[in-house]
């Protein structure tokens, strides 16, 4: 799910798509959610692989059921806050749907008194449950249907619901239409599981509903569990009734597209594994804007709370009450650019929950998928971090980012020729040091030597050099590091020709212990936090 920035301000805790959870493993449209005892559920959380121990108590249900209910319901945003927002033009208040939300609501339904598992149905049904769905986002009038050959269109004429026009509605399906093409046909996904009819039909429902009154763009639900798996499941979408410039501050079409594509793919996520690791659901959900909607660019205000301008957050971090989930985009962005956009679909199939599928956590699956491509993954993350220090140079559109900052900048002359640096670094982050040479450096003949000590190879440590000459052409070199982490590499430093030297260090670890109920690859904890790094630098002549 996107989030609004407006929202963040106010609202206690994200939204994302949830799903009923259902004692069987077959797919029963139509048939209410059965329950199972609180024991029973958490054996089964406790059994996850990786990820899934998170609700483990009554009073964790209950607050996951009443941050549903504040942002289902609105009340997570004050109306104010969201005319505020829309008046001064903000990068659209962002998309707050309920995707994770609601999915969280399916490990916490068992575990709810009678009642309470009642109002958690009730925000799990859909629109055209009218009635059933008292907290969520019920029809109140009678709901027409418009499909296509993958999706079915479900509007109302009447009530503050209704979309703006039969035109909009036609539109919408047709943005819809091009999604499927190019995440499914184009890019080979997965397809959503089949809902065995439960709108209808066997085709992929999306309703329209009046959201932006409760500071949402949309979201996506997933729903019964697919025969024979845990953790894929159908779903369904439901998405603003006509994105109203007014309350989300862009063109109407921009911000149907971005949140077709992102929501769309949450959908997708769920024929892959619905309980997968927060951050990466969020975050390849908002790279696929790039591959549907590229000329929208909403995915940018969301660029400062990622590694692109914060490379000491890590990268698989997913904030409760923030965006570093997607600000983290470019992450992929750039392995796309180097690897190809099935790199992406690579991860997910080895987070994949689906039958034949290794199910790995997502950290894992990013490191087996890298393999050995590039030099394996610790090389890689190097290389992508010290590219955020120059995003114009290293990205198609990064002359609009911001760039990543810098721990220490330091010049070097012929009086001064030394200098060091001891910095700790969190996994799956980085520093940034940047060397320049200065008065007496002149000659050709002058070289940086670089000396590392860092963390040993299990913890996955990688130093990367960007050397930027007086025309403006960057160089990349790597600083090899043995077992222990010692390595030293000498690059060009003479002033005449060499404007400066960047030195990326980085923590590219993916060990955890697992199921700490944290917001990490497998809510876990890391087992390489916070690793000492050292540096000497020093002018040479060569």
């Amino acid at each position: 799910m996107r989030r609004s920035l407006a929202a963040v301000l106010v609202a206690l805790s994200t939204g994302l798509a949830v799903l009923p959870a259902t004692a069987t493993s077959s797919a029963e449209p139509g048939s209410p959610a059965a329950t199972t005892s609180a024991a029973t559920a958490a054996s089964a959380a406790s059994a996850l692989p990786g990820a899934d121990a998170e609700v483990t108590s009554l009073e964790a249900a209950r607050r996951t059921l009443r941050e549903a209910t504040q942002v289902l319901t609105g009340e997570a945003v004050p109306a104010a806050a969201r005319r505020s927002t829309a008046a001064a033009g903000a990068p659209a208040a962002g998309r707050p749907d309920a995707t994770l939300l609601l999915r969280d609501l399916l490990v916490a339904l068992p575990v709810l008194p009678a009642a309470e598992q009642a109002q958690a149905q009730a925000l799990l049904a859909r629109p055209t449950d009218g009635g059933r769905d008292p907290y969520g986002d019920g029809y109140a009038v009678k709901s027409r249907k418009k499909c296509s050959s993958h999706f079915c269109l479900h509007y109302v004429t009447s009530t503050g619901d209704q979309p703006s026009s039969t035109a909009w509605a036609k539109k919408n399906l047709k943005v819809l239409n091009k999604v499927w093409r190019k995440e499914v046909k184009q890019m080979g996904y997965r397809a959503p599981v089949k809902d065995g009819g439960r709108g209808g039909n066997g085709k992929f429902d999306v309703y329209l509903k009046e959201l932006g009154s409760k500071g949402l763009y949309g979201y996506c639900a997933p729903e019964y569990r697919k025969k024979g798996t845990k953790f894929v499941a159908s779903g369904y979408c439901v998405l603003d009734n006509d994105f109203a410039q007014a309350q989300y501050g862009a063109p109407p079409i921009k911000s149907l597209k971005v949140t077709a594509a992102h929501e769309f793919f949450h959908a997708v996520q769920f024929a892959y594994d619905f309980n997968e690791d927060r951050w990466l659901m969020e975050s390849t959900a908002t790279w696929m804007e790039e591959r549907v909607a590229d000329g929208a660019d909403d995915n940018r205000q969301y660029l400062g709370s990622g590694q692109v301008k914060m490379p000491v957050s890590s990268l698989d971090v997913f904030q409760p009450n923030g965006f570093a989930q997607y600000g983290n985009w470019p992450f992929w962005e750039y392995l796309s650019g180097r690897f190809g956009n099935g790199i992406v679909k690579a991860v997910w199939n080895k987070a994949g929950a689906f039958k034949g599928a290794p199910n790995m956590y997502s950290a894992k699956a990013l490191r087996k998928t890298i393999g050995k491509r590039g030099g394996g993954l610790p090389s890689v993350f190097a290389a992508y971090a010290a590219s955020n220090t120059n995003p114009a140079r290293f990205y198609p559109e990064g002359a609009a980012w911001p760039k990543a900052g810098f721990t220490k900048r330091v010049t070097l002359t012929s009086a001064s020729r030394k200098s060091s640096a001891s910095v700790r670094i969190n996994h799956l982050a980085s520093r940034n040091i940047g060397v320049r040479p200065g008065a007496g450096l002149g000659g050709k003949k002058w070289g940086l030597r670089i000396t590392v000590d860092a963390p040993g190879r299990a913890s996955g440590p990688a130093v990367h050099v960007l050397v930027r000459n007086k025309k403006g052409a960057w160089t990349r070199k790597t600083v090899p590091l043995n077992k222990k982490g010692y390595g030293r590499k000498t690059v060009s430093f003479g002033y005449r020709k060499i404007s400066g030297v960047t030195i990326t260090l980085a923590n590219a670890s993916t060990r955890y212990r697992c199921n700490r109920g944290t917001n990490l690859s497998c809510r876990g904890t890391s087992l390489d936090q916070g690793k000492k790094f050292k540096v000497k630098l020093k002018a040479v002549k060569r």
